[in-house]
């Protein structure tokens, strides 16, 4: 039996309960001044304070033990919401937003998400897979140790298999945890302009089953917003989806309030993402629901839009995530430190309750608190080590990565020599 101990930390973590964490448990830490984790076969098998941990120890595994430094250990990053599959970047549509193109207008002239339709279409499985295994690598040195990872930039049968094929092939070649997500409903092909309800037939009929059958993606998406799909069309996806026995979760009111919080809330979705345009009564409906909200920051900070209302939803016992979205167009960063600072500087989240979003809450939205985002007896040993003396450094040490050694069940996975 394979033991590691971790010794003379200032460890800060959620607190898991059975539910993510909303409310006044939105902040809530536990925190251990003078801690200590003992991992087992990559299981946490106790952490305390160091006095309680050690009791009972062998005297070779508290000499062999790691000695922290007194530096700030918290949870590995949980990473809910991310397009890290795809084949070419977009900085030409970066450059048009920038000069004041509105993002709905370029998705029309067939930019935005159709471009890197076009891109994915041109590439094979082994360019995608290098590709995604590049951003997750890049994930990693910013301390996120699990992720998702959608598709939806293939919008067909054989392109859409391909890209979760990528993403499962570049998941077995990195120490992260890897939930795969299918969006086919992401955009409405070409093809199919004017004819939204067929697309979404072929996606149902032929799509959902092949990707059943090819047994990668767990999770189903769909994108409902003004321009690309209504809410009935994703009641009709996410339903049948849920029925092949799917987690279900949208992207909800970016732009527009179409009613995708509801929506969300009426059929039990683990999460409901972006929901910069949601409204008052929906946003209770998802706390009453359980349903996560999954807020993406960086995607506002790019795109110069409003913040999501963080403090408001947390009034209201929605239980909050965050994610980098990071995407070739609207979100290209891998930072969750970056995510985590847009979020206590222009949402009002305090670090605290940031830290818990990106950890604990984060992996409620996927699916992996069970495995992950807090340190807890049972859970993997997922782990950061930071400068600083507390979480607050993500947020204050604005600019650059405060991370200095990502720990996967226990196994040092990135190291940076300060």
């Amino acid at each position: 039996m394979q033991a590691e101990l971790f010794r003379n930390a200032r460890i800060f973590t959620p607190i898991d309960r059975g539910s993510p964490c909303s409310g006044e448990n939105q902040g809530c830490l536990a925190r251990y001044e003078d801690g200590a984790l003992l991992v087992v076969e990559g299981i946490i098998e106790r952490i305390g304070g160091e006095e309680e941990v050690l009791a009972g120890l062998s005297a070779e595994t508290v000499e062999n033990g790691y000695d922290c430094k007194g530096l700030c250990l918290i949870p590995g990053f949980v990473d809910p919401h991310t397009h890290n599959c795809f084949a070419a970047l977009r900085e030409d549509e970066f450059e048009l937003r920038i000069a004041g193109t509105p993002y709905l207008e370029i998705l029309s002239r067939g930019g935005g998400i159709l471009s890197s339709v076009k891109a994915v279409a041109g590439a094979d499985v082994e360019q995608l897979s290098a590709n995604t295994l590049l951003q997750i690598r890049r994930a990693l040195r910013f301390g996120t140790t699990t992720m998702e990872i959608k598709s939806g930039y293939g919008l067909d049968t054989e392109n859409e298999l391909k890209m979760l094929e990528a993403i499962g092939a570049a998941g077995r070649l990195t120490p992260v945890d890897i939930v795969p997500t299918f969006l086919g409903a992401h955009a409405i092909p070409e093809i199919y302009r004017g004819r939204a309800d067929e697309f979404i037939d072929l996606v149902i009929e032929e799509m959902l089953p092949a990707v059943e059958r090819q047994g990668i993606a767990g999770q189903c998406d769909i994108f409902c917003e003004e321009g690309v799909f209504s809410i009935a069309q994703g009641r009709r996806l996410l339903e049948e989806a849920g029925k092949r026995g799917m987690q279900v979760k949208l992207h909800a009111d970016e732009v527009h309030d179409l009613g995708g919080a509801g929506l969300a809330a009426e059929i039990g979705a683990v999460s409901a993402d972006h929901l910069l345009a949601a409204s008052e009564s929906n946003m209770e409906a998802m706390a009453a629901a359980g349903v996560v909200a999954t807020l993406l920051p960086a995607t506002a900070y790019s795109l110069r839009k409003p913040y999501a209302s963080a403090r408001s939803m947390i009034g209201k016992e929605l239980a909050v995530a965050l994610a980098t979205d990071c995407n070739p167009g609207s979100s290209y960063t891998e930072s969750m430190p970056f995510v985590i600072g847009l979020a206590v500087l222009n949402m009002e989240m305090s670090p605290a309750e940031a830290l818990v979003a990106a950890t604990l809450n984060s992996a409620y939205a996927i699916g992996m608190a069970k495995k992950t985002g807090s340190l807890d007896v049972g859970k993997q040993a997922d782990f950061l080590l930071l400068e600083g003396g507390s979480p607050a450094i993500l947020a204050y040490h604005a600019g650059v990565s405060p991370v200095v050694e990502v720990y996967k069940k226990g196994h040092r996975v990135f190291f940076e020599s300060r």
